[in-house]
């Protein structure tokens, strides 16, 4: 494999029997999503996106604060848990961080359509797969639990922001 090709989570020693081991990599591992043997990223921002849709028939915004803010320090243990459990800084099966960080860009963006969405899933896989300015910055410089998350969280927030300027920018013309 190149320094590219990504590594299937089963050579990271992710799998069922793994993740059913602990809770705490349940959830780091997406509920299973992030053992897509392709694009385990995407995958868990998949998982995020139809969640989000379908719990949102029951839970109101600050339902969704409260579950986004708790899961979120949760995460950090959890993450830091699973990465730890399988030896790598950042393994590419644990989504837990792009489910958080998606379900906070959707949970800002709603109410939007079906198209304002997929712009935000493009734009957060985007951020967060190119790793650009401050994603890059803290994907490389912080680590742990505490890393894991904030990338997403960063990728999230530049999601956000450049979502919140087209806005803007559409309504101006």
């Amino acid at each position: 494999m190149t320094a590219s090709t990504p590594i299937p989570a089963s050579a990271q020693g992710a799998s069922w029997r793994f993740m059913w081991r602990n809770p705490l990599h349940v959830l780091a591992l997406g509920f299973g999503s992030g053992l897509a043997p392709i694009a385990p990223g995407t995958a868990g921002t998949l998982f995020a996106w139809a969640s989000y849709d379908l719990l949102a028939l029951w839970l109101g915004p600050l339902q969704w604060a409260v579950i986004i803010g708790a899961g979120a320090l949760i995460g950090v243990w959890a993450c830091g848990h699973t990465a730890r459990a399988l030896g790598l800084e950042d393994p590419s099966p644990v989504v837990w961080d792009e489910i958080i960080a998606f379900w906070l860009v959707l949970l800002l963006v709603t109410p939007a359509g079906w198209a304002e969405q997929l712009a935000a899933f493009l734009l957060f896989r985007a951020f967060d797969a190119g790793k650009w300015l401050a994603v890059g910055w803290a994907d490389r410089h912080v680590k742990g639990g505490l890393g894991i998350m904030l990338d997403d969280l960063i990728a999230a927030a530049f999601t956000l922001l450049v979502m919140a300027l087209g806005i803007r920018l559409y309504a101006w013309i």
